[in-house]
């Protein structure tokens, strides 16, 4: 696996799939900023329909729906139409994620953690996601909502540097300095 970060704000994201599990897609995908966002369901049931709002079609996609995004997440289908969303994806080349089928997934969602810029992932390959996300609660009592401040901090710190003309290795050593200096991981 190749950990990565997308702007999800540029990407076209579809969600197939049927209720609180596709519901749950949809609430990550807004939590990572996505905003084209369409979601497919012959039968969305209430949390998903309040969930999708007016990005919600009632059926399923068709190839050429499929085709037009650039990441397609299911989740809450039965597993022969998790197989066909999967195989028609890769067939159209377009990325997809199948909840709790690795073998179906192109890429995982990790568990998030999220203070402002800063974002911490923790993957277990898709193998064991409850694992991931008990990482991730942990974490959140070691990284509280001031890192969020503390990201801008450095960032405007560190635009200083770069503009004063400091190299990479020079920016690194400084950050190194300044982040013991405030004990921010002490």
């Amino acid at each position: 696996m190749l950990p990565v970060q997308l702007d999800t704000a540029r990407l076209k994201i579809l969600v197939a799939g049927r209720g609180a599990a596709a519901a749950r897609k949809i609430k990550t995908l807004e939590a990572a900023g996505a905003i084209h966002v369409s979601v497919f369901s012959d039968n969305p049931g209430p949390v998903l329909a309040t969930a999708a709002g007016a990005h919600l079609t009632l059926r399923l996609p068709n190839n050429s729906e499929l085709a037009a995004a650039d990441l397609v997440l299911a989740a809450g289908l039965k597993p022969a139409e998790e197989q066909a969303i999967a195989q028609r994806c890769r067939a159209l080349k377009v990325l997809v994620n199948v909840e709790d089928r690795p073998a179906l997934c192109d890429f995982h969602l990790p568990a998030v953690l999220r203070r402002g810029d800063l974002s911490v992932a923790i993957s277990t390959g898709g193998r064991a996601p409850g694992l991931a996300g008990l990482l991730r609660r942990h974490l959140e009592r070691l990284f509280g909502p001031e890192w969020g401040g503390r990201i801008e901090e450095i960032a405007d710190v560190r635009a200083g540097w770069r503009q004063d003309g400091a190299d990479m290795a020079t920016v690194k050593q400084r950050t190194d300095r300044y982040v013991e200096d405030r004990k921010w991981l002490s």
